[in-house]
């Protein structure tokens, strides 16, 4: 791993408190970059989103679905737990919080907006930093790449659905079109064009070209990441100083969330005995958020400034940090599995 990456959390912070900064000393700078937009979609958003995606995207090998009959117990789990669970918590304990514990502090629409943003995390299954969590605890690559392209595959049908389910339920208008054209943006497109490219890399040569591409764009991805993180902490810069109290509130339900999805997972991987190798990263993917698509999702549907925006923002700010925490939980406890 390079500086980057052993140091994200660290870097992370540092952007997070230098566009906090930088949004309350330059507003003018941040409100003439957030309206540069087409189609409710930043533009410099979307960029930086696209340069982070797309790198991860190249390392998916769509070929290796076809092992996916040979161990079947860990993928199904992750699944299971995606698709079945995961969404479905982040909805109620958005809206227990929201609706019932902090009714008292939340305005009922400020509510409904962080329970959308909350939503939108929940339906996002990881796609790009599963790659660093499986790494960092040793899980089995080839297995990664399986659940990791069966998970794009499914979201790519099952994200604006769902997405649209449960935001109806609390009671939010969904702009379908939007939606859509978030997840043919930031999802679909990327995908076709990582496909493309490594079948182009691959022509007439080793794999290595894969590896010597990734080597140089790696950090223009983890570029696009930090700028994206301070351009988002900049436009939500004077209402973080203005209302530190709701980032605090957003952030107790997403902790919840994330460690006892965790919980749940590790327990079920261990009762169905499957070695630390994949059930470490299939806890991981059942437990990370594909941050980037929910943000820019909140954005599109509800706008920079939202409610929704600052929800899935604060997902970022709890990802990171939570995320390293669990990779030492479970390298830690890796004795407990054959």
């Amino acid at each position: 791993m390079g500086i980057f990456e052993r140091y994200l959390s660290v870097w992370v912070g540092l952007c997070i408190l230098a566009g906090v900064l930088l949004g309350n000393v330059l507003p003018a700078v941040f409100q003439a970059i957030a309206a540069l937009e087409y189609g409710q979609i930043n533009l410099v958003v979307a960029v930086l989103i696209w340069l982070m995606i797309y790198p991860m995207m190249v390392q998916i090998d769509f070929a290796a679905i076809k092992d996916v009959g040979k161990k079947p117990k860990g993928l199904i789990l992750t699944l299971v737990m995606n698709w079945l669970v995961k969404p479905f918590t982040m909805a109620a304990l958005g809206w227990l919080f929201f609706k019932v514990f902090f009714a008292a502090w939340v305005d009922p629409q400020s509510a409904n907006e962080y329970i959308a943003g909350m939503i939108l995390l929940g339906v996002a299954p990881c796609t790009a930093m599963v790659f660093v969590w499986s790494q960092l605890t040793k899980g089995d690559a080839n297995y990664t790449l399986v659940q990791v392209s069966v998970n794009d595959i499914i979201m790519i049908f099952a994200f604006a659905p769902l997405a649209a389910l449960l935001l109806g339920v609390s009671d939010i208008a969904i702009p379908w079109h939007t939606l859509l054209l978030s997840v043919v943006l930031y999802v679909l497109l990327p995908l076709i064009a990582g496909v493309l490219t490594r079948k182009q890399l691959n022509s007439g040569s080793s794999e290595q070209r894969i590896g010597q591409f990734l080597a140089k764009a790696k950090p223009w991805s983890m570029i696009g990441l930090l700028a994206t993180v301070l351009l988002l902490f900049g436009f939500q810069a004077q209402t973080i100083v203005a209302k530190p109290l709701i980032i605090l509130l957003i952030a107790i339900p997403l902790l919840i969330q994330t460690y006892g999805i965790f919980a749940i997972t590790y327990a079920v991987t261990k009762a169905i005995k499957l070695p630390h190798n994949i059930a470490a990263p299939a806890c991981m993917i059942s437990t990370s958020n594909f941050f980037e698509l929910a943000v820019a999702v909140a954005i599109a549907l509800f706008g920079l400034n939202s409610g929704a925006a600052l929800a899935t923002v604060v997902g970022v700010l709890v990802e990171v940090p939570v995320m390293l925490s669990l990779v030492w939980f479970a390298n830690r406890t890796r004795h407990w599995f054959n």
